[in-house]
Order: structure tokens, then C-alpha cells, then sequence
């Protein structure tokens, strides 16, 4: 367990947390309060799971991660190694698209997220980053994409908890503007729960694309 799950890596706390479903990649109501801080789930599968980041830069800042633990985009694994990635679980016989390895996975996942959180929250412009090691700005060693959506100056600002991160802002520097304040946890709630029906919305046109055997 320790191999696939340190216990001192914050996300691997959340995939412990938020196992797979079996018959749906994107959950209905998951309980944020499973780990501390809360963590607004909106997707969990055996290879990845995706939540909003408790620090944004913007409203609907998302994080992508691996489910198995690895540090750098250069050590997730070619092949399975877990036995839930091995596993031909219910919702992964139904919806073979995700892949088998968690790098065919982040691919598969990532345009499905964009066009969930770009229609729900209607932006036309988005970051989506990914850090190596400390000198690259990455805070947590757990290989993770930030999807940051870009607004007009006069739309969606968040409401935050007005603590803000400063010794974050410097690194972010280069991603645009956008101080980072931890997330409003009603706000979380709400928004979270917008883009869940949205990545409903982009599974159930991946599932009626799929050809008919």
C-alpha cells in the first residue's frame, strides 16, 4: 500500500479517500469532508482523479492527478502496476476509452475536463500546466496538470477566504495574473457541483460516439 499510496503525499490521502466507482467515472455527491482540508471531487477512476485546487489562481482551477503515486512526469509507469488498474472493473469494461496505463489515461481525460469547465463556466481562454520538481514550481511531489480558467477582468471573481499564499505568487508569475487564496468551501461546493454535470454531459457524448459492435 505505502508503494502505490505514500502516506506523507497529500493526494495520495485523496485517492485513498475517493476510490473508483464502478459504474461511473464522475461522482454524484462525494463528501468533501473525507480528508483535511475538504477536497471537491469531480472525477475518480482506477487510473486518475481530478478536484479543485484548495489554493486557485482562478474560479475553477482544476487539478488532474495520477491515482498511483509518481513524483514527475517522467516516472509514471509505461504499464499497469496496481491491482485496481489491472482490474476490468464494471465502468471500465462499459467505458474501455480511458485506457490501461494512467499516462493513456491524463490524455484521454484532459480535453474532456477542458470542454467541461471552458461550457459550464463559459471562458474561452485556459492554462493548463504541469511542474516538475521544486525548481519548476511544483509543491506537491505527485505528478498533477493545474487547468486554470482565464476570464475577462470583470467576471467570476472569487470570493476566496482572503488568506492569501504569498509565498506562491512569485512562482505563479509567469502563468498570468492571479493571486492564489485558499478556496471558499461554499463556493467549492457549488462550483464543483457544475462542472461533475458537465463532465456527465462530456462522458455521455464520448459513450454515444462510441461505434456499435
Amino acid at each position: 500500500m505505502e508503494e502505490h499510496y505514500p502516506q506523507a503525499c497529500p493526494f495520495c490521502k485523496i485517492a485513498l479517500a475517493f476510490p473508483p466507482d464502478d459504474h461511473t467515472p464522475v461522482p454524484r455527491d462525494p463528501d468533501p469532508e473525507r480528508v483535511d482540508p475538504q477536497c471537491h471531487l469531480l472525477l475518480s477512476t482506477p487510473l486518475v482523479l481530478a478536484f479543485l485546487d484548495i489554493l486557485p489562481i482562478s474560479q475553477g482551477h482544476v487539478l488532474l492527478i495520477t491515482r498511483q503515486h509518481a513524483e514527475k512526469l517522467s516516472d509514471i509507469p509505461a504499464f499497469p502496476k496496481s491491482p485496481s488498474e489491472r482490474s476490468p472493473s464494471l465502468w471500465r469494461r462499459s467505458f474501455p476509452h480511458e485506457g490501461t496505463t494512467p499516462a493513456q489515461a491524463l490524455g484521454f481525460w484532459m480535453p474532456l475536463i477542458s470542454r467541461a469547465l471552458s461550457k459550464t463556466l463559459e471562458f474561452e481562454d485556459w492554462n493548463v500546466v504541469q511542474n516538475n520538481g521544486h525548481r519548476a514550481a511544483q509543491v506537491v511531489p505527485h505528478v498533477h496538470f493545474h487547468f486554470i480558467p482565464r476570464y475577462p477582468d470583470d467576471r467570476k471573481a472569487r470570493t476566496g477566504s482572503g488568506k492569501v499564499d504569498v509565498g506562491m505568487l512569485k512562482s505563479w508569475k509567469m502563468f498570468g495574473r492571479g493571486a492564489r487564496e485558499e478556496l471558499d468551501d461554499d463556493e467549492g461546493k457549488e462550483v464543483a457541483a457544475l462542472i461533475r454535470e458537465g463532465l456527465r454531459v462530456e462522458v455521455e457524448k464520448v459513450m454515444e460516439a462510441r461505434p456499435k459492435l
